[in-house]
């Protein structure tokens, strides 16, 4: 469904991702983990064409986004969902409104299939009937589970989410830890997890990738991970400092 071919991209001086190179199969569930700084967001924004490499290949079912006009470009993220790390609703709409954005941007007329498609996420997500309610009066969790209804919404092939558990709770993350599992095993679609939230990573990710330095460090099904004797991955698993790597001036 994707690859990753040798991808380079910097800014300025600044090397960011170093030679990245990886595959995931359709249906298959990816968490991608690593220290802040390491590439994680950069990437993300490759595989929807947000951003170019300055060298290497990234292809959506065979199509490589390197040098395609923005008319190709659509069709390509009309494949993706994607859940924001602030959930990144719009203010000035309502929950309804919100949710049926991508439909009516896709092309999407017909007022009756938009209520049933926007009413039908909403159960999935456990928030019926609050269509009419705007952003600012959901808690944190319940724009998140909005967030996730829209992502959805147009039943794309991939969704990546972006820390879709940073700022929340323990029992509102956990929430949204089975919303997401759920919508993979209903709908079979290919899932990318950003996250640092470790529970999230061994509940979504039937592989993880493990980046550090900008590069793929570790490639691996998550038990092999999860019980990895690599000081770096273990330590990054535990959330253990290693202070020879601390800067503290």
């Amino acid at each position: 469904m994707i690859e990753v071919s040798k991808v380079r991209k910097s800014f300025g001086d600044q090397v960011v991702l170093r030679s990245i190179s990886f595959s995931v199969e359709a249906g298959e569930s990816v968490a991608i983990i690593g220290r802040s700084g390491t590439g994680k967001s950069v990437l993300i924004k490759h595989l929807v064409g947000l951003l170019s490499p300055d060298e290497g290949a990234v292809r959506v079912e065979g199509q490589d986004l390197v040098g395609m006009s923005e008319r190709q470009m659509l069709s390509v993220r009309q494949k993706f969902g994607m859940l924001f790390q602030g959930a990144a609703l719009f203010d000035s709409m309502n929950v309804h409104e919100n949710i049926a954005f991508p439909l009516r941007r896709s092309g999407v007329t017909d007022g009756a299939e938009i209520n049933r498609r926007v009413k039908s996420v909403l159960g999935l997500v456990e928030l019926p009937g609050v269509g009419g309610k705007m952003p600012s009066e959901l808690s944190g969790g319940m724009q998140k589970r909005v967030g996730l209804a829209r992502a959805i919404v147009h039943r794309p092939q991939i969704i990546l989410y972006d820390e879709p558990t940073t700022g929340l709770d323990p029992v509102v993350a956990d929430s949204i830890d089975q919303l997401m599992m759920r919508v993979r095993d209903q709908y079979s679609v290919t899932s990318i997890v950003i996250t640092h939230d470790m529970r999230c990573a061994r509940r979504m990710g039937q592989r993880i990738i493990y980046l550090r330095e900008g590069q793929v460090y570790l490639d691996a099904p998550a038990e092999e991970v999860f019980n990895s004797e690599d000081p770096q991955v273990s330590r990054f698993i535990r959330g253990e400092a290693d202070l020879k790597e601390v800067d503290f001036s």
